[in-house]
């Protein structure tokens, strides 16, 4: 038989689709499922006997996107295929007969009569679990590349490119200027040289922990090397800038813990600066970080924030 004749036979197209190891199924304009193949059946649990005749409005699968809506009563990509004639391309969690969330790749189409009327469309959907655990896998590694293993807080690599990219928004969007704080702890090495590395550790540690719990969710600390912290804030101000800088230094200063019957006490130098349209992230922190010796050179557990008298 020709290939032609082949490709002309509406039987060998359905059980080309029926073969598919994607799920397949199309509906008319009521969104009434008039096919569903067995690769449906197999990421979903649900045989062609349950679903034909009853309508994905019905809420079968259940669609939601990563957010939780109900993309089946809200927004339904397919319902909006059957009214504009689009293609669309989403990722969603289909729900399986079992009672679990399956992630899935829907493709979907219109289907036209000869005249370009649309009859009803296809989706297929692929099942995406090994592609999102992956994802999930390579987005938890990334994490992971950007923390410093000690204190837990963000490492230098990831604090120089958010704040590379704060001041990028800053210029573009016309945002209030970037806060940025330079720390030091004072006399971080009398920790090591009388107690041991790991009572120095436990410094850094105690130091990183209080930065975390006074800042808010979109600031940013990171471990800069050795004793060393830096603290974005985006959005600041001079004030700002001092108000949170004075509270981190009295709230290392109140942080006593005691290593062998000896009570000791941690303090830290801060110096600060905000953002201008000429910098750089180095620029920047530069400059906080000439604050911050300023600080030390003023006696240490103190704060010098640019433009403040």
């Amino acid at each position: 038989m020709p290939v032609d004749s082949i490709l002309a036979n509406p039987v060998f197209f359905r059980h080309v689709l029926e073969e598919l190891y994607d799920g397949v199924y199309i509906v008319d304009t009521s969104r009434k499922i008039l096919f569903w193949n067995k690769g449906a059946e197999r990421i979903t649990g649900y045989t062609s006997e349950k679903v034909l005749g009853k309508c994905c409005a019905d809420n079968i699968l259940m669609h939601v996107d990563n957010r939780g809506k109900k993309l089946c009563l809200e927004g339904c990509p397919l319902h909006e295929t059957l009214k504009d004639g689009l293609d669309r391309e989403v990722s969603v969690f289909l729900h399986h007969s079992d009672g679990y969330r399956v992630p899935v790749l829907v493709r979907i189409s219109p289907l036209r009569d000869s005249e370009g009327r649309i009859i009803g469309a296809v989706e297929v959907f692929s099942d995406n679990t090994k592609l999102d655990r992956s994802m999930r896998t390579i987005r938890k590694l990334e994490k992971e590349a950007f923390r410093d293993p000690l204190t837990s807080v963000m490492n230098r690599r990831y604090g120089h490119t958010f704040i590379s990219l704060k001041l990028h928004e800053m210029k573009s969007l016309e945002l209030s200027p970037l806060g940025l704080l330079f720390l030091d702890i004072d006399h971080f090495k009398k920790f090591n040289d009388l107690y041991g590395h790991q009572v120095g550790d436990n410094v850094l540690v105690m130091v990183a922990a209080t930065l975390k719990n006074i800042l808010r969710s979109e600031d940013l600390v990171c471990r800069w090397g050795g004793e060393e912290f830096v603290i974005a804030l985006p959005e600041s101000s001079l004030s700002m800038l001092e108000n949170v800088a004075e509270r981190i230094r009295i709230l290392v200063e109140s942080s006593i813990f005691t290593e062998n019957m000896d009570s000791m006490r941690v303090t830290v130098s801060i110096g600060g600066s905000l953002g201008r349209v000429d910098d750089s992230a180095d620029t920047l922190i530069n400059r906080s970080d000439q604050m911050m010796y300023r600080s030390k050179q003023a006696g240490r557990n103190m704060v010098t924030i640019e433009g403040v008298s």
